[in-house]
């Protein structure tokens, strides 16, 4: 469903849901034909290709058994046996799990696309393909599930273990916590914040007619109402807002206030605007037109030019108050990427605020899908919530003005919002982001830049 989903379309997730009926009475090799059929079936290589390396591993690793992975990670060299498509699984198991060699089925190709039809060799069948892949030798250890077909698989090894998956999931010593996984998981791409089995599937869909009609209502309620009854009827709609912390004084000086943001989604601006019950200017390195054209607060664009964007920044603080994200692109895990530190030369007033965005059925950030949808998928959630904690000014003795250089400013504030969100600081960029999850490096062009 993630592949159908996500690399396909919503119709071909739809028709796979359909399907449900059908696969229940069919037997396990040909509901894992049809299924593979209607997944991959016109799908691009490339696309696949996107998914494998961007949106799988988060399944795969918050599903991974602990014990399970233990045992795998004893031994010295691994080789993985699949019945599902090999491309679902190799890249996963090769650069999380440190697996050498993956033997899965194979899918059939025409040009760019897969035909949705299995090569000629038909289903792995995993104890066929131990015997011709080790020959003579039998492997030390060997895990698989309870099924029949495990069973002759794991019986030709030395030693053999045996995952119960429905024990797994009903005993929480069995599931693989964070801080125990091979890598950490900072970056994934994708829509779905859910695993999307039947039922959960089925509850999406069924939730959509209520979903986008709501979505709309709620960004209409943000363009168009004053704060507080903007911030009322979004409550009222289901939206969660947790606000700690006081508003800030306005400045003294002829000079707007500096707000430091953690970055989570496109609308942390609009919601810390909306709290504060104050007009703010919100700077960004880039963002679609058409969120631009719907956004409630001022948007200005950054060139990525140091000395412009700095003048920009100084012009927009003497008409006013000033947010930023100087993580300069999103981040869904509890993790902070490197502060750019532009910001901390263009005022002596910070506040830093620490934000957050809680999900449960879509994400409203994308590496590499629509960004002008982006709103719309975040207030299609039946409750999205934010949390939003303004911290006091930064004491001018840790600003530049206080003789620290932007770089030691930059970290400090970086670290204090680590802090408070109780996330962890890294020196990754938006340009580690994109390349990881998209192959480009995160840049929106406008029409006359394409042309």
């Amino acid at each position: 469903m993630l592949v159908a989903f996500e690399g396909g379309s919503i119709l071909r997730a739809l028709l796979l849901l359909l399907s449900c009926p059908i696969l229940w009475i069919l037997d396990y090799d040909q509901k894992l034909k049809v299924m593979t059929f209607i997944t991959f079936c016109g799908l691009k290589i490339n696309n696949m290709e996107n998914i494998s390396r961007a949106v799988l591993p988060k399944f795969y690793l918050e599903n991974l058994n602990l014990h399970a992975y233990e045992v795998l990670a004893s031994a010295g060299s691994k080789v993985v046996f699949t019945s599902v498509p090999r491309v679902m699984v190799e890249g996963f198991l090769k650069e999380n799990l440190s697996v050498g060699d993956v033997i899965g089925t194979e899918l059939n190709t025409i040009g760019s696309y897969f035909t949705g039809l299995i090569s000629g060799s038909g289903l792995l069948v995993k104890h066929r393909a131990l015997r011709d892949y080790f020959g003579d030798r039998k492997p030390d250890i060997g895990i698989g599930s309870s099924s029949i077909q495990d069973h002759l698989f794991i019986s030709l090894c030395k030693e053999a273990y045996v995952v119960n998956n429905e024990e797994g999931k009903n005993n929480p010593s069995s599931v693989m916590p964070r801080e125990k996984y091979p890598k950490p998981l900072i970056f994934h791409d994708g829509r779905l914040a859910f695993l999307p089995t039947p039922s959960a599937t089925l509850y999406m869909f069924m939730w959509l007619p209520i979903g986008i009609p709501l979505a709309i209502y709620r960004i209409i309620l943000g363009i168009l109402l004053p704060y507080k009854c903007a911030m009322t009827l979004g409550v009222w709609s289901g939206i969660v807002l947790n606000v700690k912390g006081c508003k800030p004084p306005k400045s003294e000086k002829n000079k707007g206030v500096l707000y430091v943001c953690t970055h989570r989604t496109l609308l942390d601006p609009v919601f810390l605007s909306t709290c504060l019950a104050r007009p703010l200017t919100a700077v960004t390195y880039s963002v679609s037109k058409v969120s631009e054209f719907i956004a409630p607060i001022r948007t200005v664009r950054l060139t990525r030019d140091r000395k412009k964007d700095g003048e920009t920044m100084q012009r927009l603080l003497r008409e006013g108050d000033l947010v930023v994200c100087p993580e300069g692109t999103t981040c869904r895990e509890p993790y902070l990427l490197r502060f750019s530190s532009l910001f901390a030369e263009m005022a002596d007033e910070i506040v830093p605020v620490a934000m957050n965005a809680n999900v449960s059925m879509f994400y409203g950030t994308t590496a590499s899908g629509l960004k002008c949808l982006d709103p719309l998928f975040f207030f299609m959630n039946p409750r999205p919530s934010y949390h939003i904690q303004i911290l006091g000014k930064v004491p001018k003795e840790f600003t530049c003005a206080g003789g620290w250089s932007s770089f030691e400013v930059a970290n400090y504030i970086q670290r204090l919002l680590g802090d408070a969100l109780g996330f962890e600081c890294t020196t990754l960029n938006r340009r580690d982001k994109y390349m990881m999850l998209a192959g480009n490096e995160g840049l929106v062009n406008d029409d006359k830049s394409r042309k």
